[in-house]
């Protein structure tokens, strides 16, 4: 779950944190309102859950009023990457000399939580990674022990910051770790900690994503959760109470358990394919939940054709295929070629229910995966 930059500036700054004066606004009256108070220059900047708002034009700094409404007018209400900016935070601006970068995560691969430094801050820090990797400063932390004040002024001096500031970031640094902790974060980052000439450290922007597993355990954080910023694949995806992924190709699956659906997305890219999706309908799927997932499907821009792997243990193939008539019989031209695959309980009986002139039927998986490769590639071609 992810926090905005206002509610994690708001935890960081309880923890000690220094953040720049800032006021949440709605309307373009509150934001000028909000300016009037702070004082020029100030930033508006929109809340929405997306990285690299300033260059989709989502943050603005205003000189004086009249740009502060321009700007405020222009961000409120704008598509940002797919969301809607419902508000903005007016913040304070920073006049800063050097920008850093200080974040904690979980390094997967080590199985233990990493903090990272870096100077080249205020910049996106996955092209950071990628081009050059050793411009960031990394120290992984044993959760059984927590994090040692020094490997926190290790990681900082490694990065080559500026010695007369270095305790001041360590300091920040050490703070998002504990939050990092005791927030059940999956990332928790400040890009950029802005240096200003006085050598004062800001951080001047905030991000905070939460484990949506240990929400539980953390039910003022779960109150912050937005339904209203999922786009609408995920908002259909919980209504249905679907695992629904969305990757980047184009080749939709459905499929009934976790490892079948793994089995089908390797398929198709054995096959020279892209999926685009994971959707696990669960088992013992009935015709109603089939028809919701071609529904899930249908809906992915991203799809141009479909592959339906069912394997019948709890599931019966005469159920799956009920659903998968009903669900296209509501339609006047099917919009994406539909490859069936039945296999398992009743699976012959389900494939004497489905109507071939909706669907195309395939005996084994792989044939079933190889017709949606073609299928979707003869969409692109």
């Amino acid at each position: 779950m992810k926090l905005h930059e206002h509610q994690a500036k708001t935890i960081f700054a309880d923890a000690g944190i220094p953040v720049p004066d800032s006021r949440l606004a709605t309307t373009v009256e509150e934001a000028l309102d909000a300016v009037d108070e702070i004082g020029y220059p100030a930033a508006i900047k929109a809340q929405v859950h997306v990285g690299g708002r300033g260059k989709a034009g989502g943050i603005k700094i205003a000189t004086d009023r009249d740009e502060a409404e321009q700007y405020a007018d222009e961000i409120l209400g704008m598509d940002l990457k797919g969301y809607t900016v419902d508000s903005v935070l007016v913040e304070a601006g920073v006049d800063f000399v050097d920008e850093l970068y200080v974040g904690v995560t979980m390094d997967r691969g080590e199985g233990e939580p990493v903090l990272m430094v870096s100077t080249e801050g205020g910049v996106d820090i996955e092209e950071v990674a990628a081009e050059n990797p050793d411009a960031i400063a990394r120290e992984h932390v044993d959760p059984a022990f927590g994090l040692h004040p020094y490997q926190a002024r290790k990681v900082v001096y490694e990065a080559g910051v500026d010695g007369d500031v270095a305790l001041d970031v360590a300091s920040i640094l050490s703070t998002l770790y504990d939050l990092y902790e005791e927030n059940d974060a999956s990332e928790i980052e400040v890009n950029p900690v802005m240096i200003t000439g006085d050598r004062d450290v800001v951080a001047a922007d905030a991000v905070m994503n939460i484990d949506e597993d240990a929400l539980f355990r953390q039910p003022d954080l779960a109150e912050l959760a937005e339904e209203s910023y999922e786009d609408d694949l995920e908002r259909k995806a919980g209504e249905y109470g679907f695992d629904y992924v969305r990757l980047s190709g184009n080749v939709g699956i459905i499929g009934n358990g976790a490892g079948l659906v793994m089995t089908t997305l390797d398929l198709v890219d054995y096959y020279g394919g892209s999926p685009a999706n994971f959707l696990d309908i669960g088992g013992g799927a009935k015709a109603e939940r089939v028809t919701q997932a071609l529904d899930m499907v249908f809906s992915d821009d991203n799809v141009d054709a479909v592959v339906f792997n069912i394997f019948g243990g709890i599931t019966r193939g005469d159920e799956v295929a009920k659903g998968i008539n009903e669900a296209l019989e509501q339609f006047d031209e099917i919009p994406k070629k539909v490859v069936v695959r039945l296999a398992g309980t009743n699976a012959a009986e389900g494939m004497e229910i489905l109507n071939t002139d909706l669907v195309e039927v395939e005996e084994t998986l792989e044939d079933a995966v190889q017709r949606a490769v073609q299928n979707a590639e003869e969409v692109t071609q």
